[in-house]
């Protein structure tokens, strides 16, 4: 897949991030207003309704006690790359995807491999309900109710050998139904990775629904990861291959931009990214000119995360 060859940009020629942000994001919505507003009996595009009902328990013990987002900031306000670049793509171009039939491939280095359906992958695991906050590398933030289970159960049952020292997660590949890989934005398909003693701590999730209900397209169905003390790019959608490794993978955004993206990327207010500070966030409903946030180390998830990191630079491992 082509690159895309984009000339440097001087330092004093860069938007302050918030001021881009909330400049583009008024931009986006009165050129919808507009355009809506000049095609008679047009209405204005909304997120998908919410998915079928799921069984589920609220976990507590891993859920914060900050508002949730609503359902409507949720699932029309995503960075996809696959469907688009804009935050409202998604949105209104996820239902190309088709979710069922669904496989997972299961690979390397483990006792149990093969290509599964998503009702084999899925059946085992009690559904629980856990709000976690999120965090994304352009300084916005959200609480979100996560429906799934963790990822360690899910990961145990393949049985990783003693030389799987990382897990790979790569998303489905197929322009038709994902347009925005029609672009050179990213090499396709996107591929993330994690140490495996991260993808084993307690907090990593495996998403299958929101709001107790099963995951809307634009939102990663029908299995994602997330992991919460990590910036969003971390958490792969549409997984369709889970691949177990001894060599740290090579994941999408370290490759495209490898002087903004770490392999770690791990929520950290110490370390800017080069073109905004990473030190405050804002809070996605909480209008264009409400205060901002101090951005909290692994947001807000240190006393369950920071052993993992111990001895690390964290600013080296970004």
């Amino acid at each position: 897949m082509p690159r895309l060859n984009l000339p440097r940009i001087r330092p004093s020629e860069i938007t302050a991030e918030r001021y881009f942000h909330m400049r583009r994001d008024l931009l986006t919505t009165a050129l919808g207003l507009a355009t809506v507003a000049a095609i008679p009996g047009a209405k204005a595009a909304v997120p998908a309704a919410p998915g079928a009902p799921l069984t589920y328990t609220r976990n507590a013990k891993y859920s914060v006690t900050d508002k949730a987002n609503s359902f409507e900031e949720i699932s029309g306000y995503n960075n996809y790359y696959e469907f688009g670049t804009d935050k409202s793509d998604p949105a209104a171009r996820a239902g190309s995807l088709r979710t069922r039939p669904w496989m997972v491939t299961i690979a390397g280095e483990a006792a149990k491999t093969g290509t599964f359906t998503i009702e084999d992958i899925l059946a085992p695991h009690p559904l629980e309900e856990r709000i976690y906050r999120h965090r994304c590398v352009e300084a916005w933030s959200m609480v979100i109710p996560w429906v799934g289970f963790p990822l360690a159960d899910l990961l145990r049952r393949f049985q990783p050998t003693s030389r799987a020292k990382y897990v790979q997660f790569t998303t489905l590949l197929d322009a038709r139904q994902m347009p925005g890989q029609r672009s050179g934005v990213l090499d396709w398909p996107y591929v993330e990775g994690l140490r495996i003693d991260e993808a084993m701590n307690p907090l990593a999730f495996v998403v299958v629904g929101v709001y107790g209900r099963v995951l809307p397209n634009q939102n990663g169905a029908p299995l994602r990861v997330h992991l919460p003390w990590k910036y969003g790019f971390k958490s792969a959608k549409s997984i369709v291959q889970i691949r177990f490794t001894e060599r740290q993978p090579a994941n999408t955004w370290a490759i495209s931009a490898p002087n903004e993206y770490g392999f770690y990327a791990n929520v950290n207010p110490q370390v800017d990214h080069p073109r905004w500070s990473q030190a405050t966030e804002r809070h996605i409903g909480g209008g264009f000119f409400a205060a901002r946030q101090p951005t909290l180390m692994f947001n807000g998830y240190a006393d369950q995360v920071a052993s993992l990191y111990q001895g690390l630079d964290l600013r080296r491992n970004f």
